[in-house]
């Protein structure tokens, strides 16, 4: 299949975290597929942004390929790549509130995490076609600080390196008065978190055509 996009994810094992993920969000990423909704009220709506996705933290961000270089090239430097990182262990996740949407996040030390994320961002990034124009102006719209604005030059993505957070989103922007709401929702129907929360594999993942992302392969980490 052809992708207009790859990225770096970390994506949940089979297991309790990735079923609701899917549920949830009405897109499972491993498998490719639409999955049936949870039955809760404006769920389509909230999640309409991060439903594309699946559920996932982001590593490296959606890139297109510069000019010259392949799938192929891009999935064996991955492999290679995860060959000489290290599993990261935090203590776990929770459910938190990042600005006016709501995310899994790590607790714990994150230091490990971010450098992790920092290696494939840095390391990957001979595979990155370089941003376009309307691409830039379209992240600068959020208003960015200096520094963001200079991540967003040199590695094409604003949030990366020190202004990094992992998180895994569930809910896409919506009014700070519903948060609470959508808090107490989600408290409900989250399985069980993991304690401790360990990172032992990477995600290769492509955008199709429909603007979904889906699973191309994952690697072990064996640094």
């Amino acid at each position: 299949m052809s992708y207009a996009r790859f990225a770096i994810y970390y994506l949940p094992p089979a297991g309790p975290l990735a079923d609701f993920g899917a549920a949830w969000l009405g897109w499972d990423i491993a498998r490719g597929c639409v999955t049936r909704q949870l039955d809760v009220p404006d769920l389509a709506d909230v999640t309409a942004a991060p439903g594309k996705y699946g559920l996932h933290g982001t590593l490296k961000p959606p890139f297109r390929l510069a000019a010259g270089q392949t799938c192929e090239g891009l999935q064996a430097a991955t492999a290679a790549l995860a060959g000489q990182l290290e599993p990261v262990t935090c203590e776990g996740l929770e459910l938190s509130v990042l600005d006016r949407f709501l995310a899994l996040t790590p607790t714990g030390d994150p230091a490990a995490l971010q450098q992790l994320a920092a290696a494939c961002v840095r390391q990957l990034d001979r595979f990155r076609a370089r941003a376009r124009p309307a691409e830039l102006a379209k992240r600068r719209k959020v208003g960015l600080s200096a520094r963001q604005d200079a991540l967003l030059m040199r590695w094409g993505y604003p949030y990366v390196m020190e202004d990094f957070r992992f998180h895994l989103t569930l809910i896409g922007q919506v009014p700070k008065a519903g948060l609470a709401v959508w808090q107490t929702c989600l408290a409900s129907h989250l399985p069980p978190l993991p304690r401790p929360f360990v990172l032992d594999q990477i995600a290769l993942c492509g955008e199709r055509a429909d603007g979904r992302f889906e699973l191309i392969d994952r690697y072990g980490l064996r640094g």
